[in-house]
């Protein structure tokens, strides 16, 4: 079988999630993602920052679609844990000033939620590695605001974009949803490196969740 050729960015960093080992196929035994569901299938960007050269690739992308908005500096925030070292990776591509938010107030010393220096009212984005159905989000995005910082869009590197709730998530937060790749660009590629077995069944698995079921 030949191999499939990348055709877009986003195949492109989808092809670098698979070939690094952040994707996670298993339908004997399932993974519990961030959103509490269980799913045959898991996406670990956490295991992206290890690798320089393919995270340099995935930096760069998301820094062209965040330029591509916001031409000026804005509030680089980052979310506990994982998010911490992507808007780190940002914050230093752009020389954006940058800030991260606790999932819970620090309890000693001042308490802060958000850590780091930044002005009230300022234009702030909120910094991830992925999103499964945009829920986990939705603390950030307030911690932000309570703090009188205005957010209108979140950046992950990967978004799930299978499951229906994720659109009315994300419209209750009032924000946009902004991402390098999903399981449809995941799914372009995935016959480089898994069995055509397996890509039946992520293809199935996938179009059940989209459907409802």
């Amino acid at each position: 079988m030949s191999k499939i050729k990348i055709k877009n960015s986003n195949q492109k960093i989808a092809d670098i999630l698979l070939k690094i080992g952040c994707v996670n196929i298993n339908f004997k035994k399932k993974f519990t993602l961030t959103s509490g569901k269980k799913s045959p299938v898991y996406v670990d960007c956490r295991k992206l920052i290890s690798f320089p050269k393919e995270r340099e690739i995935v930096i760069n992308e998301m820094a062209k679609l965040i330029k591509s908005k916001y031409k000026n500096k804005v509030l680089v925030a980052g979310g506990e844990t994982a998010g911490i070292p992507y808007s780190s990776f940002i914050s230093h591509k752009l020389k954006y000033p940058m800030v991260y938010i606790r999932k819970q107030p620090k309890g000693f010393g001042k308490g802060k939620l958000i850590e780091g220096e930044f002005k009230k009212k300022s234009t702030s984005i909120l910094i991830e590695d992925l999103a499964t159905d945009g829920g986990s989000k939705l603390h950030f995005i307030n911690s932000l605001r309570k703090n009188s910082l205005t957010v209108k869009d979140i950046y992950v590197v990967f978004f799930y974009n299978i499951y229906p709730s994720a659109k009315k998530n994300l419209q209750k937060m009032r924000v946009n949803l902004n991402y390098l790749a999903s399981w449809h660009d995941i799914l372009e590629v995935s016959p480089n490196y898994i069995s055509n077995i397996e890509q039946l069944k992520l293809e199935q698995y996938i179009s059940s969740i989209e459907n409802g079921k």
